[in-house]
């Protein structure tokens, strides 16, 4: 038997041109035509809305929508007003039964203490409104890929020499689940951080995932949420149906009292939900038969064929100047072709190289970003990159033919977030006895104990047909600039209709 439902109440300015091709290369030799259309494949264990002022805060647009005659209304199908929550009794969702599945991506094993310990209801409307005064016409899904940038940031900071990869999605999606199910200072912690409320805008990122995952984009994107509950926990009612409209998550039971089981049921939905490449990301060992309440899963998967063909006879072994100061010949991929790309800087003036590889449905690209100085570390230009720097990316990037050269890699990162959440002032959740998830449950005081993401990137020559008129425009023209990747670079995977970051990483050692 599944979970029963009791009956409830519902970036910088464009230089000069500059050389593409870092000082000191020169010589090498030119590639033959173009090459092989690349899938990147990455799994991970936003229309444009505004979340402006009247979404998120509705009563200040009503106010100013009164003293404009009506001008304070947001444009557009988003109802900005206040929901009104309709009189209604309090219900519960027990979970019973066996599980259905396995998870991926981002985790969280939230886990019960004490019965009776006191859960601080702090979050008060004046908190809400110096919250909502901070977001004022941003993008939603510039905040959104925002949060997980901030995180990715605190991690690379840590680790400067390593090969990180996460999913800013996956990330923003698992913190708004959380946030629905918080309440006070915990509450206030998530929502100062992500810089919306996800009650306010849940019609937006609703839209904004049906969008990324369209069969328009041709490429597959796959996005699913999950909660593992323990057989028998009652979980409000609000929080489950809530979580179902805007992130379409479903609620799984497992018995958490047989870890190996429930491990293998989250793995198994994760391997479902990644076509295979993640199959696990919890071990018996991160599962406390005793205590263990929850598990809240996010997978991202993603395949994609370049525009462009890599064509595989391409493909040498040639030298990557890795973070560690040494060098290791690596396969690389090359074609002549014609991308966007060009050199822009940080507030500081360091300079760097920028290159947009599309994939063949063209809503979705790969953004590839190296200092244009071998002397420049990527952790120098990796804090000034933002949403908005890689939107100012896309209008100051220009078409030009130029030979590519990159490195053919795969990426595999286990990370545990729990550290940069807690840097960037998301402590409460972490801490048994300050966390308040009372919209979880009112029968347990529940923390988070973990928050881990499992994400694997491959980048290699497959790929479908290459455009016969980019074939056309390489043999009309001679002397390309090179844009040469051979030493440390950041990467995106852009959902370029709604500009969410599905991806990114630094690769120091491909």
């Amino acid at each position: 038997m599944g979970p029963t439902v009791p009956q409830a109440a519902r970036g910088a300015a464009a230089p000069p041109a500059r050389s593409l091709a870092p000082r000191g290369q020169a010589g090498l030799p030119p590639s033959d035509g173009v090459g092989p259309e690349l899938p990147a494949a990455a799994p991970s264990a936003s229309p444009l809305r505004w979340a402006g002022r009247e979404q998120l805060c509705p009563e200040a647009g009503r106010r100013g929508a009164r003293r404009r005659g009506g001008a304070g209304r947001a444009a557009g199908p988003i109802n900005t007003g206040r929901r009104r929550a309709p009189a209604e009794r309090r219900g519960a969702v027990r979970c019973s039964g066996a599980a259905a599945g396995a998870g991926c991506g981002a985790r969280r094993y939230l886990h019960s203490e004490i019965m009776n310990w006191h859960l601080p209801l702090l979050f008060a409307l004046g908190t809400l409104t110096s919250v909502c005064s901070q977001f004022s016409f941003y993008p939603l899904e510039e905040l959104s890929s925002d949060v997980g940038i901030q995180v990715f940031n605190q991690i690379v900071k840590a680790k400067p020499q390593d090969n990180v990869v996460v999913s800013p999605h996956g990330i923003a999606s698992v913190l708004g689940v959380l946030q629905l199910g918080a309440d006070g200072k915990t509450k206030k912690q998530l929502t100062t951080m992500m810089r919306y409320s996800v009650n306010g805008v849940g019609k937006a990122l609703k839209k904004i995932n049906r969008l990324i995952v369209s069969k328009k984009n041709k490429d597959i994107v796959t996005i699913a949420n999950a909660v593992f509950a323990k057989n028998g926990f009652k979980m409000e009612v609000p929080f489950v149906t809530r979580n179902k409209e805007v992130f379409q998550c479903s609620v799984n039971s497992v018995d958490f009292e047989d870890p190996s089981a429930a491990c293998d049921s989250i793995n198994q939905w994760v391997q479902n939900e990644t076509r295979g490449m993640i199959d696990q990301v919890v071990a018996p060992d991160d599962i406390d038969g005793g205590l263990t309440r929850l598990v809240l899963v996010n997978a991202v998967y993603f395949k994609g064929l370049w525009k462009s063909r890599f064509r595989p006879e391409n493909t040498k072994k040639r030298p990557f100047y890795g973070a560690d100061g040494k060098t290791y010949q690596v396969p690389m991929l090359s074609q002549l072709s014609i991308f966007r790309c060009g050199t822009t800087s940080t507030p500081n003036e360091l300079w760097y190289n920028i290159i947009e590889l599309p994939y063949h449905g063209e809503m979705i690209s790969m953004l590839i970003a190296l200092p244009t100085e071998s002397t420049t570390p990527l952790s120098a230009i990796i804090p000034h990159i933002s949403t908005k720097t890689i939107g100012s990316w896309m209008t100051t990037m220009v078409a030009k033919r130029v030979q590519v050269i990159l490195p053919k890699f795969t990426a595999v990162a286990e990370t545990d977030l729990k550290d940069p959440l807690k840097a960037l002032g998301i402590t409460d959740m972490f801490d048994q006895s300050k966390a308040n998830f009372a919209k979880i449950t009112r029968t347990e005081g529940l923390h988070v104990s973990n928050v881990l993401q499992k994400t694997k990137i491959e980048v290699s020559e497959d790929g479908t047909k290459a455009s016969a008129a980019t074939t056309a425009i390489l043999i009309a023209r001679s002397s390309p600039p090179w844009f040469i990747v051979d030493r440390p670079f950041v990467f995106f995977i852009r959902h370029n209709p709604t500009g969410t970051i599905l991806f990114m990483g630094q690769i120091n050692k491909p």
